[in-house]
């Protein structure tokens, strides 16, 4: 393990960054596996599990998915895709709380992760082929960083820390 992997929690999640440069080699079949079984222990509403995870692992397939949404690049370059997809009766937060738990999951195995929209909801059902009563609205991109090429691309852009706390907060009422 990397000696810059947060071991607390809590700075794990403070310091989870997206990243969108990934070095040529696969994710390992068991970095895999610890992502997914992080998705399967996440917490639902009613404990329902109203999810299933599509796994894109092929490139062709890769690049028609990124053909579904925005700033999709990420799609292309991925070494691992997981699509986490709503099944009937899920709840859109569900899905955001097992995307974050399997983005953690890969930190912590020294796996970089980046989540893209999938802007194009009949586009992304099409090229899954998923049921009529399943959604896919996001897709998470994993592989290994490639340092050097995320460190120019963050150079590049001129984004901002975070907001202030203070600026963030509203208490009972605006």
């Amino acid at each position: 393990m990397s000696s810059d992997i947060p071991t607390d929690p809590y700075d794990s999640v403070l310091g989870l960054r997206v990243v969108r440069k990934y070095l040529d080699q696969p994710v390992t079949s068991d970095d895999q596996q610890a992502i997914l079984e992080a998705g399967r222990w996440t917490g639902s509403a009613k404990n329902r599990q109203d999810w299933l995870f599509l796994v894109v692992d092929h490139p062709d397939q890769q690049v028609r998915l990124a053909g579904c949404g925005q700033f999709s690049q990420p799609l292309r370059d991925a070494r691992f895709i997981v699509v986490p997809v709503r099944t009937p009766g899920g709840y859109e937060f569900d899905i955001g709380r097992v995307s974050q738990n399997m983005m953690l999951a890969g930190a912590a195995r020294g796996v970089g992760s980046c989540p893209v929209t999938l802007h194009d909801e009949a586009c992304s059902a099409a090229v899954l082929g998923l049921p009529p009563d399943h959604q896919a609205r996001y897709a998470l991109c994993f592989g290994y960083p490639d340092t050097d090429a995320e460190a120019e691309l963050r150079a590049s852009r001129s984004m901002g820390g975070r907001k202030p706390l203070d600026d963030l907060i509203v208490r009972n009422r605006f």
